[in-house]
């Protein structure tokens, strides 16, 4: 072989060599860049799921306040309600208990004027057998005595 082919031949031979090399550092710088990134996107993942926990945290104190408020408030509103019913129930018992003694006390001033008149009845005939039983008395001993 000529000299000149032999040189081309060597010079084909470094050119592919030097393109082999550079094909090959190039697959190193990507790979440590794609390192590199897959770093970055792990840490940024760490972030992103940390601060995502912290508001999931966050929401679920907040979703536990909302429920103990609404919890609270139903009871107070239950609370009110049976106040209502308390307090209507009283009303209704308040309402039959001056209902009876509003009868009692009619039934009662009934019964007074009832034996009030049978006192008086009984007065009378008291007062009236007094004066029989007086008379009779009264009449035994004059026929006893004499007089």
């Amino acid at each position: 072989m000529s000299e000149e082919t032999k040189n081309k031949g060597d010079q084909n031979t470094n050119s592919a060599e030097n393109v082999d090399h550079k094909a090959k550092e190039t697959i190193n710088n990507i790979s440590e860049k794609a390192e590199e990134y897959a770093k970055i996107a792990e840490e940024k993942l760490a972030n992103f799921a940390g601060e995502a926990g912290e508001k999931l945290a966050d929401l679920a104190d907040d979703a536990k306040e909302a429920f103990s408020d609404a919890k609270q408030k139903v009871s107070e509103a239950l609370a009110s309600e049976e106040a209502e019913n308390i307090k209507t129930k009283a009303k209704e018992l308040t309402d039959e208990a001056k209902e009876t003694l509003k009868d009692f006390s009619e039934k009662a001033a009934e019964f007074a004027g009832e034996a009030g008149e049978k006192i008086a009845d009984f007065a009378e005939e008291a007062n009236e057998e007094i004066k029989e039983s007086k008379g009779k008395a009264k009449n035994f001993f004059q026929r006893l005595f004499g007089k």
